[in-house]
């Protein structure tokens, strides 16, 4: 019986018992005993009866009660009378035979008890309910004993809820910047039922906080992270091992006077400072606050407890985990390049994430080497696994392909020989890689794969490429299988392009195919900033953690530095590819607003022009696409020079069309267009240059006049002393390579050495 029911037991008025003739206690008064009374409710006759027991259950003098039917019902509150008048009519004409009803009735003393009501229903032959039998009797102490039980059931529950949200929320978390994300981020006090907290952890014979609410004594300054031989509440639970309950401000100030100068700026009632011990070890204190005081009873200290050997458990396991990913890193940090170096006429950046789950070692790779010539070996590779063996096996790799490299050898004979490495080492793992070698002098780029992704091309004008690579079985396997064939293929890198190497962290999306994550590269490389720097920051926060993070990823950028010329004279450089509908329409575009730019709005038709029938010659009559630069030539009287190069190297021949002819000319649109023009050999291929503009000063000196003749008409064309010349005209292509992108970028007017031009006029 609880405390409030014992003090209503002896506010109920006293019940005379009697005694039978042989010394025995009748029924009636052992119902009365019990503060039970019994009812005879006559429906026919409307009378009532009620016994003297029954009556004292009511709160009536028996020798004031009429027995009238409504006359204890009028007694109750309406709410109360309605209820229960409710239960008796539904029992009654819904042909049941008996009802039961708990109502509270107000006693003289302005107290309320709770009554019950348990009747049997007597029917006639036909089932009209014409009387109704039943006892009445004081629930007070039920009811009440009911109410705790649910009030602690409910307290139980809650209690039960923040441990089974808190256990829930930290078995996910895997470091301890996790651990106490989860206790402080959205919904993380509520979870835990508290209004603030503070976790602190041992550190030597030091406390560090690493999470902390604002208006607790650890936010204040001095009072957190420390000593741990001062004399605060969280301190001395760590030292001791044992839980400090503080029930008020008054109590705290009590036990830690050095708190009493800020009692001011405390805004806390009542808190729990508990010590976080995994196997016998101390890793810390956990500190809950409330606002509203709190009675910490068994119950309460047993849910703090409970919630401090879970965040213990959890912060041993992420301060583990944490230990070994430090580990990871090391070695990870010791495996790759410490450092890359300046590229000479580009920007370089290089990223390496490891991934957020396991021992965070993987086999994902970057490098640059330093090339005879200028030139610039560029790595990205992946070998397979995710453990230590794949990081062991990546550096030997690593530094096998980079001593190959070093020595000079082209891409295809680098991956040769280092597929013949990996197969050597005692391992069964195989690696895909990338490999490039780069000259930024002339942006020409001969690229091999190993079952890896090609390089991504972002454009100067924004627009992205990935350019047909062909390649070879992966590193290991190919030499298994007795093919060690990586053919090579030309690239060129335009001033201003943006080239991306990566591994597949980069790009594979949990739930979706690859061409998806491919996709979202390319539009990411699109939509990031040109510097190599912040694009590898772009891709890697819009790509590696939007995946998850669930695997290691390298990243290489390169960015071939723009050739804008001077304001004197400016410079400009443009792809356009072979497969691109709408290439050559933008590439006259580009060129009428350039030159509307520079203020030789003049001269753009005539350069529209060229420019449209020296990038048809190359779309159709080659297998790759033509870089088209336009520059002004810093002389006196300003002229526009316009180059297209390709990769073809056979030159372009003088004829004469017919009335009918739909071809043959180009050339006579030069000689009319331009000021003079001619043709370069430029690496594999060639460059077709004019001038348009004035004429230059009569002191410029004329052509070599078998130059001259070599576009007459009538003259024989001279004998191509090249190799594709040899074979018959064939398109000059790199060794096992596709033409996929252009050569060389013409250098300034005064490097080169014209083969042909067109005669000077007369002065």
């Amino acid at each position: 019986m609880t405390e409030s029911a014992e003090r209503a037991d002896s506010a109920r008025p006293v019940v005379r018992v009697g005694v039978t003739q042989d010394g025995g206690i009748g029924t009636s008064e052992r119902l009365a005993m019990n503060r039970t009374g019994s009812f005879d409710w006559d429906l026919d006759a409307e009378t009532f009866e009620i016994d003297e027991a029954g009556l004292l259950v009511f709160g009536v003098d028996p020798s004031t009660f009429t027995a009238r039917p409504g006359a204890l019902a009028d007694l109750l509150d309406p709410a109360e009378k309605a209820r229960l008048d409710i239960a008796v009519e539904e029992a009654i004409t819904g042909g049941g035979n008996s009802y039961s009803a708990y109502f509270q009735v107000p006693l003289p003393d302005g107290t309320s008890q709770w009554t019950h009501a348990q009747a049997h229903i007597l029917r006639t032959q036909d089932g009209r309910a014409h009387r109704i039998v039943g006892v009445v009797r004081d629930a007070t102490a039920e009811v009440t004993h009911s109410a705790f039980v649910l009030e602690l059931e409910k307290r139980r529950q809650r209690q039960t809820n923040i441990v089974e949200r808190t256990t829930a929320a930290l078995s996910r978390a895997v470091t301890v910047d996790d651990v106490t994300a989860s206790l402080t981020g959205t919904g993380g006090l509520a979870r835990i039922g508290a209004d603030g907290l503070a976790l602190g952890l041992v550190e030597n014979s030091d406390i560090r906080m690493v999470a902390v609410s604002e208006d607790t004594p650890e936010s204040l300054a001095g009072l957190g992270s420390g000593g741990l031989n001062r004399e605060l509440p969280l301190t001395d639970a760590i030292r001791s091992g044992r839980p400090r309950f503080i029930n008020s401000s008054a109590d705290l100030f009590r036990r830690y006077p050095a708190l009493r100068a800020f009692s001011g700026r405390l805004k806390f009632s009542s808190a729990a400072y508990l010590p976080l011990v995994a196997q016998a070890r101390p890793l810390g204190g956990f500190a809950l606050f409330y606002r509203n005081p709190v009675v910490f009873n068994a119950d309460e200290r047993i849910l703090c407890l409970g919630l401090a050997a879970i965040v213990a458990q959890s912060l041993q396991r992420a301060m583990l985990f944490d230990e070994e990913r430090q580990f990871a890193t090391d070695l990870q940090a010791a495996m790759l390049p410490r450092s890359i170096q300046d590229v000479e006429g580009g920007d370089i950046a290089v990223r390496y994430h490891a991934a957020w789950s396991g021992r965070q070692i993987g086999g994902d790779w970057y490098d640059v080497i330093s090339l005879p010539n200028q030139r610039y070996g560029l790595v990205v590779g992946d070998v397979q696994g995710h453990d230590a063996h794949a990081a062991a096996i990546m550096g030997q790799l690593r530094i096998a392909l980079r001593a190959y490299a070093a020595e000079g050898h082209p891409p295809a004979t680098v991956m040769a020989r280092a597929s013949r490495f990996l197969a050597e080492l005692d391992t069964d793992r195989f690696a895909t890689c990338t490999y490039l070698q780069v000259d930024l002098a002339s942006g020409a780029v001969r690229a091999a794969r190993a079952g890896h992704f090609g390089p991504m091309i972002r454009h100067s004008d924004g627009r992205v490429g990935s350019p047909h690579v062909r390649g070879g079985l992966p590193l290991g396997i190919s030499t298994a299988l007795g093919n060690e064939e990586f053919p090579e293929t030309r690239l060129d890198l335009v001033p201003g392009e943006t080239l991306v190497l990566y591994t597949d962290g980069l790009v594979e999306e949990p739930g979706a195919d690859l061409d998806t994550g491919v996709a979202a590269l390319a539009q990411e490389i699109a939509a990031g900033p040109p510097d190599a720097e912040a694009l590898a920051d772009h891709l890697s926060e819009r790509l590696w953690e939007r995946w998850g993070s669930g695997d290691d990823v390298a990243l290489l950028v390169l960015r071939r530095r723009p050739d804008t010329g001077s304001p004197r004279a400016p410079r400009l450089h443009q792809y356009i590819h072979q497969a691109d509908p709408e290439g050559l329409s933008d590439a006259r575009a580009l060129v009428r607003q350039a030159l509307n730019d520079w203020g030789m709005g003049d001269l753009a038709d005539d350069a529209e022009l060229v420019t449209g029938e020296l990038l048809v010659n190359v779309l159709l009559h080659t297998e790759g696409g033509a870089v088209l630069t336009l520059e002004v030539l810093p002389e006196p009287t300003r002229r526009v020079r316009l180059s297209v190069q390709d990769r073809s190297s056979v030159w372009p021949r003088r004829r004469t069309p017919g009335e009918t002819s739909t071809s043959g000319r180009g050339l006579l649109l030069l000689d009319a267009v331009t000021t003079r023009w001619g043709i370069e050999p430029r690496g594999e291929g060639k460059a077709v240059w004019c001038e348009i503009g004035p004429p230059p000063p009569p002191s410029a000196p004329p052509p070599a006049p078998d130059a001259v003749a070599a576009l007459r008409p009538d003259a024989a064309p001279a004998p191509d002393t090249t190799a594709a010349g040899k074979a018959g005209g064939a398109t000059a292509r790199a060794p096992g390579g596709s033409a996929s992108r252009t050569g060389d970028v013409p250098t300034p007017d005064t490097d080169r050495a014209p083969v042909v031009r067109r005669p000077e006029p007369d002065s």
